[in-house]
Order: C-alpha cells, then structure tokens, then sequence
C-alpha cells in the first residue's frame, strides 16, 4: 500500500457512505494487569445509534494515520508460523457467520494479551467490512455510472484503545439549588488515541494482497516489535528513522563526519529525484552501488569496496537496501535544522546550496545567500561588505 490507497480507504471512514458498508463490530474487554477477557460483545454495525458511529469512525481515522514507515507499516507475514495470524485473519474475512467471525478474532485477541498485561483496562476493537472503489473516474455526461463497475475489497480493521478513569466534577442543580458531587464509576473509553491497531488484508489499487498486514503504531517511528512478530507474525522491519541513522553511519564511515552543505545538497537531491521518478511504483530503495552513485555524482570521490565495508559494518548485511523515501527530508519544506549557541536555522534540503560555514575577523560564521533584504521584527536589515 502506498499513502493513496491508505488516504482513498481513510475517505471512506464516515457515517452513510455506501462505498463503505461495515457489517459488525466485536469489542473485546481487558481489565488491567490481567491476561483474561473480561468482556466482549459483538453486533452489527448499523444497530449503533449515529453519534456512536461516528465516535467509532473518528476512531479507525486515527488508527490509519501516519506516514508510512514512521508510524504505518505494511508488513509481509512470516511463513511456516504456528497458529499463523495470516490464517486465523484469513479465516475470518471470510466467514459467513457472525459466530466463526467472533471465535477468530478472540483468537486475535488471546494472541495480544499473552503473557503481556496492559497497564490499564483496554478495548480492543475489531469490524469487518467491504470497501468498493470505483473503477473508473467520475464521468457526469456518461450515461452508465461509475459505481455500475467497482473493486470489492472484504477488509478487517482493529483499533486497541486504552480507557481512562471518569473525572470528578461538581455541579450545581438548579431545582434543588445546590452543589452536588457527581460521581460516575464507568471507565471511558479513549477513542481519540488508539494505541495500535491493524488493517487486514492491504489494498493496494483496488487489488487485496492477503500476504500483508498494515500495521499501526500509536507513535512514530516506536512501532511495537512485539505486537509486529509475535501477535501479527509480521516480518522485521525499519523504521524511517533507523534507515536514516544507517544512511547517515554509512556516509560518516565513508567521508567523515564533516561535510560540505553544498554536497549534502546534492546527495539529497539526487536521492529525492529517485523517489520523485518513482513515485507511481513500489518505494525505491538503495543499495551500496546506488550510494557510492549518489556520492559520485555529488562531488565525492569515494571507493566501491568502501561503501561496502560500511554497510556491512553498520547493518550486518552489505546487501542491505535502504528505503530512498527515508533518507530524505522532506524536500520542499524547511525541514533541516541547524543548530547553534547563537540560533537555530531551519532550512529545506534543497536550499542548502546557499548555505556556508566561512572564518569572519577570525571567527566561525554562517553565510546564507539571499535574494532579498532580510528582515529582522519588521525593520529591514542593513547590508555590510564582508571582512569590514
């Protein structure tokens, strides 16, 4: 899945939309530092009164938000796994009644809460529904409509939400003229932050791929390893802050630890033409040859064995592939910072051209070449020649 698919399928999640139709929803009780089902219960998704739809739809919005590989992750399921979350999930989409659907996602759930009591009562959340994507864009002279021909895609969705205890307020009655203490006992359920939680299976241009599992993080780049192998039996995977930590270990072991801003403009920019060029196909990646390409055409004159010693250094493996979409900030936004005692510059990658560490009456200075008058609280900056 690429973040299209993700967005088209985020669209989707509101109430009355008959491009979305979600057949039953089954949440699943934890009470605290226990490994037991307290509870669950199970019923088809439009017997829940409108507000609580949207509750819920607000919910799975939050749970398929995210950049890919920082907080959303598609995950290729490990074969030959005993109880295999690829067949109990499987199992499920495709069960015709309510009772064999319920009986696999409890598998789902004794699989999450094994050996692994959560620090406060959770719900875990699960629906199973149909997603139709039209085939075609929308044609409003055409006499047929473009929902005469869809994609189906079955589909289940999991959010896992932590509750909280109610708060304590006082209230005045207005009939009987007085404060009252208002005491509620019912834990809330915390629908506006899921914790994890999983899509099953991908769809990717209106195609599912039963072979992946999208799974969420509750933060960026802290994905649960635990929840990723042993509850979704996904393959490892790196975060886009781990692929830029390799990426930045590999050009230190290679170049050193200082680096002209000038190149590193051209690093980021010849890695950024990369994704721009593929951003219709699967996410590029490079490997030591793509790297020892990009430094080349960069100005630096690195040796092939070297970069490959690096990458087998930093990551074990000198076949590694490094995701292209990781490496880079983000292009066009002042994404790069550049910290100092005196301040903090924030500029975009393809700006750092303009940017130069330069002695100045003996001193370290910045030098940022501008096209205009710089402006300080509204007053105009006056320009000085350099070295008076």
């Amino acid at each position: 899945m690429d973040k299209k698919d993700i967005a088209g399928i985020r669209r989707q999640l509101k109430v009355d939309n008959d491009l979305l139709k979600i057949r039953d929803i089954f949440n699943v009780y934890i009470m605290k530092e226990t490994t037991d089902i307290y509870h669950h219960q199970s019923q088809p998704f439009e017997m829940l009164d409108t507000d609580q739809q949207e509750l819920f739809m607000n919910n799975f919005k939050k749970t398929l938000s995210g950049q890919l590989d920082e907080k959303l992750f598609e995950l290729k399921f490990q074969r030959d796994v005993e109880n295999s979350s690829q067949f109990i999930l499987h199992k499920g989409l495709l069960s015709s009644e309510v009772e064999d659907w319920k009986e696999q996602m409890l598998q789902m759930t004794e699989k999450m809460i094994k050996d692994h009591p959560y620090e406060k009562d959770v719900v875990i959340t699960f629906i199973r529904a149909e997603y139709l994507k039209p085939m075609k864009n929308r044609n409003d002279e055409a006499e047929v409509s473009e929902r005469d021909a869809v994609y189906s895609n079955p589909f289940i969705l999991c959010s896992i939400n932590k509750t909280e205890e109610p708060k304590k307020e006082i209230q005045f009655d207005y009939v009987e003229k007085e404060f009252k203490y208002k005491i509620e006992v019912d834990p809330v359920i915390d629908l506006k932050n899921p914790m994890t939680g999983f899509l099953f299976p991908t769809i990717t241009d209106g195609a599912s791929d039963v072979n992946h599992v999208l799974y969420a993080s509750g933060k960026a780049n802290e994905p649960d390893y635990r929840f990723i192998e042993d509850v979704l039996n996904g393959e490892e995977i790196m975060t886009a802050k781990e692929d830029k930590t390799v990426f930045e270990e590999v050009i230190r072991d290679v170049v050193g630890d200082q680096l002209n801003p000038s190149t590193l403009a051209n690093v980021y920019g010849e890695i950024n033409r990369v994704v721009e060029e593929n951003e219709e196909d699967e996410a590029p990646r490079l490997d030591y040859k793509d790297v020892e390409r990009v430094l080349s055409q960069s100005g630096e004159n690195v040796e092939s064995e070297k970069i490959k010693t690096a990458f087998q250094r930093v990551t074990d493996d000198e076949g590694y592939e490094l995701k292209a979409s990781s490496i880079v900030p983000k292009y066009k936004s002042k994404s790069i910072k550049i910290n100092t005692k005196i301040a903090n510059i924030s500029i975009s990658p393809q700006d750092l051209e303009y940017v130069r560490q330069v002695n100045y009456k003996g001193k370290r200075c910045i030098m940022i070449e501008i096209e205009e008058d710089a402006e300080i609280d509204g007053f105009k900056m006056l320009p000085e020649a350099f070295g008076e």
